[in-house]
């Protein structure tokens, strides 16, 4: 199945446009785990067992698991999504951005040795950088376009020159990934919920295309405004929250809280859908 179709039986069947951040950081595990990279497996396989049907992806950040030499645990945790939650895709959060052979071990790594459904790229080193991981015609691909950080506004709300009319970095990387760039008919985008004027400029661009939104929870972003923003029937939106999900209790009841944390922050954003 291609990942978008992916998205959409998965919110669907879990009513759900939330995605669970995998961030572990064994400096805030649980009791006697607390500080132990060995338990990084046994941390998230809990928290997906908690929250697997309410989520509509996982998004594992590789270089949580890369720092502590955690690498086969992170193949274990992706092997135990697929086999305990088959219909949730998950999202390897690389951000990785380079072109011709280097740009195939990449893929090969993401799509092959960890078996994601989908990757996140930087788009920056243009179309070239993205061919790669064409070839995987059925996995998505989804682009950084305007980051929830603030200092995204350094390169990605710049104005373009040259008879543009003033278009804008991330506006140009909206058009291509809708447009030109969508051969797979597999592209997405990161946009920031720091950002909902953003967001719904995104949208504007990018209507059918599906939107990774970080920074809800711990980053601040307004739940409201995100979905009023970036929610259409047609086109899925993944909103992200990672550390507010994880650590909601640092407690032997983490994977408990984390479940409640996720159930509420799934009501809140569902709530805020338009009506049919």
């Amino acid at each position: 199945m291609k990942f978008t179709d992916q998205l959409r039986r998965a919110e669907r069947r879990n009513d759900s446009l939330l995605c669970v951040g995998l961030d572990p950081d064994p400096a805030k595990f649980p009791g006697a785990w607390k500080g132990d990279a060995g338990r990084i497996y046994d941390f998230c396989s809990a928290i997906v067992d908690a929250t697997k049907d309410l989520v509509i992806a996982f998004k594992p950040q590789i270089a949580y698991f890369a720092s502590h030499r955690a690498e086969d645990q992170l193949e274990r945790l992706m092997a135990h999504i697929k086999r305990v939650a088959p219909e949730v895709p998950v999202i390897l959060d690389a951000k990785r951005g380079d072109i011709g052979p280097t740009a195939e071990q990449y893929a090969r790594e993401a799509f092959e040795r960890y078996q994601a459904d989908a990757v996140t790229l930087s788009p920056f080193m243009g179309f070239d950088s993205l061919e790669p991981w064409l070839r995987y015609g059925d996995r998505g691909l989804i682009l950084l376009c305007r980051t929830s950080n603030p200092g995204g506004s350094d390169l990605q709300a710049q104005p373009l020159a040259n008879g543009t009319g003033g278009e804008l970095v991330y506006e140009r990387v909206a058009r291509l990934a809708q447009g030109d760039w969508n051969r797979s008919g597999q592209l997405g985008l990161v946009v920031g919920a720091t950002f909902p004027g953003e967001i719904a400029r995104v949208r504007e661009l990018a209507p059918t295309l599906p939107l990774l939104i970080p920074g809800v929870g711990a980053q601040g972003g307004d739940a409201a405004a995100t979905v009023r923003a970036g929610w259409r029937a047609e086109a899925p939106i993944v909103v992200n929250s990672s550390r507010a999900v994880l650590y909601a209790s640092n407690g032997d009841d983490f994977a408990s809280a984390a479940r409640r944390v996720a159930q509420a922050t799934r009501v809140e954003l569902n709530a805020h859908k338009p009506a049919a």
